[in-house]
């Protein structure tokens, strides 16, 4: 018999030939339950479904209806308490519109684009407005995370690659051939929509052999090509009711308002058993209902929930609460594990606020903070905390103390200091946040003024009891396109957030270390001026002393940061353990700090390190003889410390440089296991040496000081900022040939035995490759980059750019979307010279296009120009359309090279290809044009190239979205300024009567809408739920946007429509 507490999948069926359908597709059948509850009537079938153990209801014979499936969901519940994923699979009836081709057989899944509601409504909660059609009040539950999760990822793999559903079901019915007959496709033909006002009349054919084939009495529909899935699946709203639909006319109003079928199970489901409603069309919801697809419907239904469940990891499904704590209001806990400071972190996030935490960004200061903390000194900085400047701006509100100082000064470690302390102070009182950034030299590519604001905004929301609506509502709008959120979104997102607490203070470390000749610095302090501007928050920076940086702070208070005599002696002293033992019997500690203690920390450091390879009094002191001073210190200090590093013997001297070269190159900062697996890599190998990984002990110690680990998130670094100048002015001198070494080695493990399997056919396989290979996720994201910066091509390059198995392994890694579902999916077939053309390799893409066709494509048919263009590479899309690209060659989402261009912001490739004649407003899948990518997406330059070169201004997404209207909606001005200028219309509506006014005040872009107003917006237009721009105002609170409105004659009075013969959903009101 097995134990209930083992099941965590709960599978409802609502009639018998579901309940067949949905065995069928059990992987193992289980013993019955050892026990159920008392009072549990309910027929279970256990079993499992891929790696997850699965029960299976079906309702009462002869019993339907919303009361029914309450009851068999709460006593399943009560049964099987560990039940985590719910799901509704059964047959429903179809609403086929012109926007979705709905057919017999095909798969309706529940799906809401409001984040409010779910999929299902319960339509029996409405009322009669006028006629047939109804006022809709009752939306119910969504489904838990996990499965709206693996629903968009599955939805994607479909999009791309299609689906195996019908071969499933017909390897089930080949093995039970019993069942083909009932459950199998009915042919084609007996497929019919009738025109709603044609009846079927009770004394015709069941199955409807004698209702009128006339033409004019069907609406015909042509044949789904070998392109298309068929059957086809659906996602949107499913309405339920206790009653069957059996009315077209009814069918066809709700069908207008996105209703794709009608059940009458689900409604007493949801809100007790919240799950994910799958339906297989059976018929049409109209008067024509017959019973010959119901089997097959049930088999496609059943067919896509064990797709479904397969896509979900184990440990992700164990993850998720119970449904039954769920409906208790119970919450499972989130420890923090990575916070060894006070650092305040939600204890009730749910899953979703996790995945939505790191949507913003995925940077975490936290363990950055734990390291500088952890290795002060006690003591250290209380002259600095205990400093009245200090003291004035931590007890007064909207103070911004601006702390420049010299290099070495010790401004980081006082930074975490004034860190440390605050989050001290304040951790108790819940109204008040402290966010924090340590700005880094060596992450000037990821520290972009949108991540630098997102962290402080992620870090504010993780002090809050709950996730704020606005943020779940901007998640939501971004998901379903797996996009980022822009700068106008956190920065808007972190004022209105700021305004929840009673203080807030923002730390900022180096400044001056943010890019400055991108304009990320001054944006990044731009935004955090308005910030405080709206929120009085308290700013604190620290800097070198430039002139650029202290301009930004001619205002503030300045204090000084500097290494005081008895900080350094401190660290002298903390340090004397590790200096050589006859230091302390030859007296000789207080000679050193006497000699060192006025410097600053780091030569400090540097000076002790010097010392630490002498063997006697005398080299002692001429070692201290020869400190050096001045402005060129550093510089003399590190030339020291390679002279060390070069008198070693040649095996450590050798380690050192190719340490120190790879730290120094590198284009993202490396942890020290990546490292270690790299100095392990013997080129012409197949396989690693494991024997030939260096110990970090000894990598340390031979690189004399000039490197370092971090204890909480193993990185190797250089020293200090410092360091990374010296060695890169002097790079020609001490590892000429780095990249070129960097390359051999990167694509020597590359082309590994290990990785000739190709991709991973699971997300699980692919964690475990990265996990097992650390060097792996390096390699295959920046080999092209340290190629493209050789001074030669590496032979090794070409080899395994031919090598297709490697080439793919190192292409999945690349291009998984960690982020999102379905991260191992990648497209299949992705050969050398689309990895070529992906890292803008001009020279190896050149010999690979003597044995490849130009036009060669991956599985989502998109060829190495796709790749060049989407990541700028102009000269290697110069190459291929020399070499005979087509140029407006589409792939599996209809995008062109131009689209790929332009929705990566490259101007210049986007202008090559138009120079070209690429055509200029190539539509995608969803109608979307290069114009209307680069509107959404802030891009100015080349919105100002399209229309230059003609692209249509009033292109049309299909939702009815114009290039105005997204921009507008994404708050980006000069954009929609330029789109006026070039005659936008400025009335347009889409699908949901939404204009460019209407998206702009939903999102609080108050400059947006009053430039739309300056150019005769409809003040009081009405979307389809009646609501005018005044009303979203009012609902959203935006107050500023409200008085604009009313100053521009919005009608105060003018709320919301009367819609006569419309649904008006009162849920979103």
């Amino acid at each position: 018999m097995s134990n209930p507490h083992d099941y965590i999948v709960g599978w409802i069926c609502a009639l018998h030939i579901e309940y067949v359908a949905a065995k069928t597709f059990l992987d193992e059948k289980h013993e019955p339950p050892e026990f159920v509850s008392t009072n549990d009537n309910n027929l279970y079938t256990l079993g499992k479904i891929g790696k997850h153990n699965t029960v299976i209801a079906v309702l009462p014979h002869g019993e339907y209806g919303i009361a029914p499936a309450a009851s068999v969901a709460r006593d399943m519940l009560h049964s099987f308490p560990n039940i985590r994923i719910g799901l509704m699979v059964g047959t429903g009836g179809g609403a086929p519109s012109p926007k979705h081709d709905i057919r017999l057989g095909d798969i309706v899944v529940s799906t809401s684009d409001n984040v409010k509601h779910g999929g299902v409504f319960n339509f029996d909660h409405g009322k009669v407005i006028q006629g047939q059609p109804f006022k809709e009040s009752g939306f119910l539950n969504r489904p838990p995370m996990v499965l709206r999760t693996a629903m968009q990822g599955l939805r994607s793999e479909h999009e791309a690659e299609g689906h195996q559903l019908e071969r499933d079901i017909n390897e089930i019915l080949d093995h039970k051939g019993r069942l083909r007959k009932k459950y199998g496709r009915p042919q084609a033909i007996t497929d019919r929509l009738y025109q709603p006002w044609v009846l079927h009349q009770p004394h015709d054919d069941p199955n409807c052999d004698h209702c009128s084939n006339d033409p004019s009495s069907l609406i015909v529909r042509a044949e789904r090509t070998s392109d298309e899935d068929n059957p086809a699946i659906h996602y949107g709203l499913i309405a339920s009711s206790n009653k069957l639909m059996k009315d077209a006319t009814i069918r066809d109003e709700l069908a207008k308002k996105g209703v794709l079928c009608f059940e009458t199970e689900a409604a007493g489901v949801m809100n007790h058993f919240p799950c994910l409603v799958i339906r297989g069309i059976c018929n049409y919801a109209d008067t024509h209902k017959n019973d010959q697809w119901q089997g097959y419907a049930a088999m496609t239904a059943a067919a896509y929930a064990k797709d479904l469940l397969c896509q979900i990891h184990p440990n992700r499904a164990e993850a998720e609460a119970k449904i039954s704590d769920v409906l208790s209001g119970i919450q499972n806990e989130v420890t923090a594990t990575s916070r060894k400071v006070n650092t305040i972190i939600h204890h009730h996030q749910t899953q979703e606020n996790k995945d939505i935490l790191q949507w913003l960004t995925p940077a975490n200061y936290s363990l950055l903070q734990s390291d500088n903390i952890g290795r002060r000194h006690p003591g250290t900085g209380q002259w600095f905390i205990n400093s009245s400047e200090f003291c004035h701006w931590r007890d007064s509100p909207n103070q911004t103390l601006f702390c420049p100082g010299i290099p070495g000064a010790g401004k980081t470690f006082l930074t975490s200091i004034v860190i440390e302390s605050l989050e001290a102070l304040f951790s108790k009182d819940k109204t008040v946040s402290i966010a924090y950034v340590y700005c880094n030299f060596q992450r000037q590519n990821d520290q972009t003024a949108k991540e630098l604001v997102a962290s402080l905004l992620k870090q504010l929301l993780q002090s809050l009891p709950t996730m704020p609506e606005s943020i779940k509502l901007l998640y939501e709008r971004h998901r379903t396109k797996g996009s980022p959120p822009s700068l106008e979104d956190v920065s808007s997102n972190l004022l209105s957030t700021a305004k929840l607490f009673s203080r807030i203070f923002i730390i900022i470390d180096a400044i001056d270390e943010c890019c400055a000749t991108d304009g990320t610095q001054t944006k990044f302090l731009e935004e955090i001026f308005k910030l405080q501007l709206h929120s009085k928050a308290n700013v604190f920076a620290t800097s070198r002393p430039i002139p650029e940086v202290k301009d930004q702070f001619q205002t503030s208070v300045v204090l000084e940061i500097r290494a005081i005599d008895e900080d350094v002696e401190r660290f002298l002293r903390g340090h004397m353990p590790q200096m050589p033992g006859f230091f302390r019997r030859e007296r000789l500690e207080e000679l050193v700090i006497d000699e060192i203690v006025r410097s600053v920390f780091l030569l400090a450091r540097l000076h002790l390190d010097s010392l630490r390879d002498k063997i006697s009094v005398d080299t002692v002191h001429k070692a201290l003889a020869k400190l050096p001073s001045g402005s060129d210190a550093y510089f003399q200090a590190y030339d020291t410390a390679m002279e060390r590093i070069l008198s070693q013997s040649p095996s450590h001297r050798d380690l050192a440089k190719r340490v120190i070269a790879w730290i120094t190159c590198a284009l993202r900062p490396l942890t020290v296991e990546e490292l270690r697996h790299a100095l392990a890599v013997e080129v012409g190998k197949a396989e690693l040496n494991w024997d030939a990984l260096p110990e970090t002990s000894i990598i340390l110690q031979v690189c004399v000081g000039l490197v370092t680990v971090g204890e909480s998130d193993g990185i190797i670094r250089l020293v200090h900022y410092t360091t990374q100048e010296y060695f890169e002015e002097t790079e020609d001198t001490w590892f000429p040939e780095a990249e070129n070494e960097i390359t051999i080695t990167c694509v020597t493990y590359l082309n590994f035995q290990e990785f000739k399997g190709g991709i991973c056919s699971t997300g699980q396989a692919l964690r475990e490759r990265l996990d097992e290979n650390p060097l792996f996720h390096y390699a295959s994201h920046h080999w092209g980059d340290h190629a493209r910066n050789a001074t030669s091509i590496c032979k090794g390059v070409i080899e395994f750019l031919k090598s297709d198995s490697n080439v793919e392994s190192s292409a999945q890694s690349l291009m998984a979307w960690g982020r999102y579902s379905g991260s191992q999916r990648v497209p299949e077939n992705i050969k050398g010279l689309h990895l070529a053309a992906y890292f803008g390799n001009v020279a190896e893409a050149q010999i690979l296009l003597l044995e490849n066709d130009p036009d060669l494509k991956d599985g989502h048919n998109r060829t190495a120009l796709f790749y060049a263009a989407g990541n700028g590479h102009s000269a290697v899309v110069e190459l291929l359309l020399e070499n005979g690209a087509n140029i407006d060659r589409r792939d599996s989402s209809l995008k062109t090279a131009l689209s790929r261009a332009c929705m990566g912001e490259h101007a210049t490739t986007a202008g090559i290809l138009l120079k070209n004649h690429a055509q200029v407003d190539p539509e995608d899948s969803e109608n979307q044009t290069p114009l209307s990518f680069a509107a959404e997406m802030g891009h100015a330059a080349i919105v100002q190239l399209l229309l230059d070169n003609n692209a249509e201004v009033d292109s049309m997404t299909d939702y009815g979205r114009t290039p105005l209207l997204l921009a507008a909606m994404e708050g980006h001005m000069n954009i929609v300024q330029l789109l006026l200028a070039n005659g936008a219309d400025v009335y347009w509506k889409d699908i949901d009567n939404e204009t460019a006014l209407s998206l702009a005040v939903f999102d609080g872009h108050t400059a947006v809408v009053q430039l739309l107003l300056d150019n005769n917006a409809e003040v009081d237009s009405e979307n389809i739920y009646g609501k005018t721009p005044l009303k979203i105002a009012t609902d959203q609170r935006h107050e500023t946007i409200v008085q604009l409105l009313l100053d521009y004659g919005a009608d105060a009075n003018r709320t919301r429509s009367t819609l006569p013969s419309e649904i008006i959903w009162e849920s979103v009101l």
